[in-house]
């Protein structure tokens, strides 16, 4: 073996490292959003903005940590396609930054942002903790596995239509500040038709392949 590669098993060694502990770390932030969501939920309800209150500053900083996703696609440190990711992580940032920070009248009383924070947190919650079996290991659980590739057939349609129905709820507000703006969020709602089409099916043939694997 040569010199030169030497260093890679080291540098492997760090990247795993370093993906193991993001993705801990994402599984137990997402798990806290959870957490708040479905207590704050069962105690105060969903219409009177507690909801919103308790979680929208945290739940905004934990969904802003995930640009390093597309930064790990673009620069190869995981094989996650970067289109597909940067949609992803697009379509979020503009809910928690574009409509919750900026239009809370028409956010903060929603159902649609309770519905959304828990379609997206389990979702999180399960695909990081999928990842540091995958990266620890140790072998995936079974069940992690069918969390993984199932749990979205719920989760994604419901978080689709909570995140348009924010979006829609925000054109009015958006429209009064500059006309521009609220057309350009019609052209965003747009989008989710392909959108969605496109990272479903995505899913789905991911689930057809490893589900197939599995039983076989």
């Amino acid at each position: 073996m040569s010199s030169k590669s030497q260093p890679k098993p080291k540098a492997s060694s760090l990247k795993t490292a370093y993906l193991l502990a993001y993705n801990a770390l994402s599984t137990v932030l997402w798990f806290l959003v959870l957490r708040r969501v479905v207590s704050i939920a069962s105690t105060n309800g969903l219409r009177n903005g507690q909801v919103y209150h308790h979680t929208e500053s945290f739940c905004r900083l934990t969904q802003t940590a995930a640009v390093l996703e597309v930064v790990h696609s673009l620069f190869g440190i995981v094989r996650a396609p970067l289109l597909t990711t940067l949609m992803q992580v697009a379509s979020r940032l503009l809910l928690v930054w574009g409509i919750g920070y900026n239009f809370p009248q028409t956010t903060k009383f929603s159902p649609a942002y309770s519905s959304m924070l828990v379609a997206w947190s389990v979702t999180e919650v399960v695909r990081y903790s999928y990842f540091v079996f995958v990266l620890g290991g140790t072998g995936v659980p079974w069940l992690w596995t069918w969390l993984r590739y199932n749990t979205f057939l719920v989760l994604y349609p419901l978080g689709v239509a909570s995140e348009t129905w924010l979006v829609y709820n925000a054109i009015g507000p958006a429209s009064r500040i500059n006309e521009t703006y609220g057309y350009v969020l019609y052209g965003i709602l747009a989008t989710y038709v392909p959108g969605f089409y496109m990272l479903f099916t995505h899913m789905l043939k991911q689930r057809g392949k490893v589900m197939r694997s599995k039983t076989t």
